[in-house]
């Protein structure tokens, strides 16, 4: 049965994936093209500034490709008469309206404040519950469980879990690829999920958010022609939140943790990095700093082992990328096939962040700690190496 159902779907699923992947594809190419053009507005020219590792001006208003790149999935499904999914598409995309819109401002004038993007991710979340539903029946946490049975409180819950997953990805995206690739991580597992469990329709939605990201990092990997800017990565972020959300209404059996164990990397890098510079460095969790895990990566590791290039000075940038998927891509693979009871998702859970917070902590201080309190780098040791 499973055999006949993939013969069946997958024309239309890689024909979508090629649709939006193509769509996506060149409006990256255009928008690179004609960079000389639209580029007082759209180049990152501060690359200065604490979270920044490129060495050329670059547009960083990738986050349009993905919108038309959608867009143009949404269409091919109208055309194919696959009209429940297309419609979802629709509903998904005027929901993503204000993350992405004010994303596209803040990539545009960097003059957004943090209170404005939160708010825009936090309402985004709140516009898919109202058209599609898209509202969390359950964590499987039994208090959280209980306040889910209140539908305000359930609203809540929904968008302020959206909100942290789109903030997410738009904090990892620092070097090229790195969002890019995790989100592909993170919905290609989402969509075998949605295959192991013969759901053709969430397959679809999940492999079709794969393509744009795929025809957008042409130009991102590894050479960083393009950036995806905040309004990508909250457009990235939100699918990834709305499919996640939209695979726990649709099967009862699932497990939320599972989901949770497939999107765990970022996710652990928020809630760390919002510890860390609340009670470590004593500092607003909103500043930047230049302490993020990637960041480590890319100093203490990559720096050193990968000789500097003037004829590729984006390939240490592209093998902080490389080193980081290595690292969690097996998570994402070990969520997926054996994440499926909430035992065994915790486990990899846990796992993971024990691993981050480790290397993290040897990354900070040159050195291994036995004491697993600081060698976890959950308190600060007295004197440290300076970074």
């Amino acid at each position: 049965m499973q055999g006949k159902c993939r013969m069946m779907i997958n024309p239309i699923l890689v024909a979508a994936l090629v649709v939006a992947g193509s769509a996506s594809f060149l409006s990256s190419l255009m928008i690179v093209a004609t960079e000389r053009w639209h580029g007082f507005h759209s180049l990152d020219h501060d690359m200065s500034a604490a979270q920044k590792f490129h060495t050329r001006p670059v547009p960083r208003v990738g986050g349009i490709s993905f919108f038309i790149g959608m867009l143009a999935a949404s269409v091919y499904f109208f055309l194919r008469e696959e009209i429940d999914i297309a419609l979802v598409n629709v509903k998904l995309l005027l929901a993503v309206l204000p993350a992405f819109l004010i994303g596209f401002i803040e990539d545009v004038t960097k003059k957004v404040s943090i209170a404005t993007r939160l708010l825009a991710t936090f309402a985004s979340p709140l516009i898919a519950s109202w058209l599609l539903g898209a509202i969390l029946p359950r964590m499987d946490v039994w208090i959280i469980d209980v306040l889910l049975k209140v539908a305000p409180i359930a609203l809540v819950i929904t968008a302020f879990a959206s909100a942290g997953i789109a903030n997410s990805i738009n904090i990892i995206d620092g070097f090229n690829g790195l969002a890019g690739f995790t989100a592909i991580m993170i919905l290609g597992s989402m969509g075998a999920l949605a295959w192991r469990l013969d759901d053709v329709f969430m397959m679809q939605l999940a492999m079709t958010s794969v393509g744009i990201a795929l025809g957008f990092l042409v130009f991102n990997f590894p050479t960083g022609r393009i950036f995806m800017g905040d309004s990508g990565a909250y457009f990235l972020g939100f699918w990834i939140a709305e499919i996640a959300v939209l695979l726990i209404v649709r099967h009862p059996s699932l497990t939320a943790w599972q989901l949770l164990a497939i999107c765990a990397y970022p996710v652990i890098e928020v809630i760390y990095s919002i510890y860390r510079k609340k009670f470590i460095r004593k500092m607003s969790p909103g500043l930047p700093d230049r302490l993020h895990f990637h960041m480590l990566v890319y100093r203490r590791f990559v720096s050193r082992i990968v000789p500097s290039s003037e004829m590729r000075p984006w390939l240490r940038n592209a093998m902080t990328t490389a080193t980081l998927m290595a690292v969690n891509a097996p998570f994402a693979f070990l969520a997926l096939y054996y994440g499926d009871t909430k035992r065994a998702a915790i486990a990899c859970i846990v796992a993971q962040a024990f691993l981050y917070m480790a290397i993290y902590a040897r990354l900070v201080r040159g050195h291994w700690c036995l004491n697993p309190i600081i060698g976890l780098g959950l308190l600060p040791e007295n004197k440290t190496k300076s970074i």
